[in-house]
């Protein structure tokens, strides 16, 4: 598990000051991984015990064994390499996290669900967005794909809580989709998100996360590479642990 994963999963536990020392961290991970607990507090204006606490909150023994996770977590980081080499260490990163998930609480929210919704904040998501809609009908399970906001506000109200909703986004951190997402979790209404491999709005505010890893890569001139490869198999895992688990709760 990453440490987004992790912040994430235990946001409500951490106060201001431990996500200003988690932002300093996140920023500098390879500086801090060789940091010992004086000088992180010192770089972070806060204090040993503070920092002792934050590690704490995020389920490590104290500070040492935190660092250590640091450290082992710089080590599959591809920081540098061809286009195929990047997106090799992505696929390789989003296979292992996804080997992580517990599927089941997903799979079961999916099948006692009365509908089913899915949405993606962009053209690339939405191609990913089909892809799930054409998977799951293979179950005869019918996903109803929500193309923009202004219908997915109009389908809001509409939307009931026994009702799940599936939102698949690359930074988690839409700033158009943060109130409707607040509107979902006002009313009730449980859903599921697929984002990249980071700390992000979204995924913090979702009682389901997914995680898929895609870095961004640059071609010669300057033109911003980045695969949602990744989001597929994100999309096709979640599919085969749901046909999974139907074929179980049947036999």
């Amino acid at each position: 598990m990453s440490l987004e994963e992790l912040i994430n999963e235990y946001y409500e536990k951490l106060n201001d000051n431990d996500l200003h020392v988690l932002k300093y961290i996140l920023n500098n991970k390879k500086t801090c991984s060789q940091m010992g607990i004086n000088d992180l507090a010192e770089a972070c204006h806060s204090s040993r015990s503070s920092i002792h606490r934050m590690t704490k909150k995020l389920n490590f023994s104290g500070y040492s064994e935190f660092r250590v996770f640091l450290k082992w977590e710089e080590q599959p980081e591809l920081m540098h390499g061809t286009h195929v080499e990047i997106l090799e260490n992505d696929v390789t990163t989003t296979f292992k996290n996804l080997a992580a998930v517990d599927f089941d609480p997903i799979s079961e929210k999916l099948y006692s669900a009365n509908r089913i919704f899915i949405y993606g904040t962009g053209t690339a998501q939405l191609s990913c967005v089909m892809e799930a809609q054409r998977l799951f009908a293979l179950m005869s399970t019918f996903i109803t794909v929500i193309h923009d906001e202004t219908e997915f506000e109009t389908m809001l109200k509409a939307m009931q809580e026994d009702d799940v909703v599936i939102i698949l986004s690359l930074s988690g951190s839409t700033p158009a989709l943060m109130p409707i997402v607040k509107q979902l979790n006002a009313r009730g209404l449980d859903f599921i998100s697929i984002t990249n491999l980071k700390n992000n709005k979204l995924a913090q505010m979702s009682p389901y996360s997914i995680y898929a890893a895609t870095s961004e890569t640059f071609a010669g001139d300057g033109t911003e590479v980045v695969s949602f490869i990744p989001f597929y198999i994100a999309v096709e895992t979640m599919f085969r642990k749901y046909a999974d688990y139907v074929e179980n709760h049947k036999s």
